[in-house]
């Protein structure tokens, strides 16, 4: 292998490994804003971007205490990722040829940069619910971004190989994407509930205050009881999704997410049930918080896989299995 051949595979695998290292880090990140929601920390450091006046990187470790423990901490994790992407940014920008990559990259970037001014914005304007909200859907998106700047970074990925076309039945990847989108939904529909305090506002389950529908008293029954309804669709959709591509001999480079996929909504919900018959106590809250993440990264690679390994076709088609027997000859 030429020498230049050889640094440059290793400048990739490096990229791979640091933009793994930012997407893992960007989902621990979630989890600890959770943890700051579910301890009640949110205004525990009352100003921003100092930290009681101090720099907020030289904050006094002896003056950590209480709640500053979470929401500082959240805000050193915050400026760590934001380093890391910055370095992600820089490199692809730097090293590799791929348009959109590079633009992706550009884009994660400013999502991170927009994402910390919403966190200060969420502190000095006292919590407003419409902030918070899309503090914690941002969130979500750049994780996306950076779960696919990883993938893409990856050796196996880069290679540039034509999809291969297989038999997946019509619509199995339009499937895949309204399972994105509806995630998506999902995980906002929690933040509302989360943001607006509206989490017990049905307190028990499987039933809903005592029903199987609940009477529509306030605002916080109808959102908890539209994120519960949304659990079962999702789960639903999950499932049928990761059934119909482990059927499929053809489709082996989505089954690990697909079936990660299954077992993370399954988690996901006892999670929800869990915070519900504990009266959202900080663990199962926090997890809840960082499960739903998990979810919507593996739910979410599935897809990106789909697009990026195969071409679909659909058995309804004249000529499709012709097509592909000869494609797999």
């Amino acid at each position: 292998m030429d020498t230049r051949d050889s640094s440059s595979a290793t400048s990739h695998r490096w990229l791979h490994r640091i933009a793994a290292i930012l997407a893992i880090g960007t989902i621990l990140l979630i989890a600890k804003g959770g943890l700051v929601h579910s301890a009640g920390a949110g205004l525990s450091v009352p100003d921003w971007p100092t930290t009681y006046g101090e720099n907020m990187f030289t904050y006094p470790l002896e003056k950590w205490t209480g709640g500053i423990v979470y929401e500082h901490g959240h805000r050193l994790i915050a400026s760590g990722i934001g380093v890391l992407m910055i370095i992600v940014t820089m490199w692809i920008w730097l090293k590799d040829n791929r348009r959109w990559l590079k633009w992706l990259s550009a884009a994660a970037l400013l999502a991170v940069i927009v994402q910390g001014v919403l966190g200060g914005l969420t502190v000095l304007m006292r919590l407003p619910t419409a902030v918070s909200v899309s503090h914690a859907m941002l969130a979500q998106s750049f994780m996306l971004m950076t779960v696919l700047i990883a993938a893409a970074t990856s050796p196996r990925w880069s290679k540039p190989t034509p999809p291969m076309p297989v038999e997946a039945g019509r619509g199995l990847q339009r499937l895949l994407l309204a399972t994105v989108i509806f995630t998506f939904i999902q995980i906002l529909l929690g933040a509302i509930t989360r943001h607006t305090y509206s989490g017990m506002a049905i307190s028990d389950f499987p039933l809903n205050n005592g029903q199987i529908i609940p009477a529509f008293t306030s605002f916080g029954v109808a959102i908890q009881f539209a994120h519960r309804i949304g659990a079962v669709v999702l789960t639903a959709m999950i499932f049928t999704q990761g059934v119909r591509i482990l059927r499929n001999r053809d489709l082996a480079k989505l089954r690990t997410p697909a079936i990660a996929a299954i077992a993370m909504v399954t988690v996901q919900f006892l999670l929800g049930a869990t915070v519900i018959w504990t009266r959202e106590a900080i663990v199962p809250n926090t997890l809840h918080v960082m499960g739903g993440a998990i979810t919507f990264a593996v739910v979410f690679l599935v897809y990106a896989r789909s697009v990026r390994y195969y071409r679909f076709a659909s058995s309804e088609e004249p000529g499709s299995e012709m097509h592909l027997q000869g494609v797999r000859a």
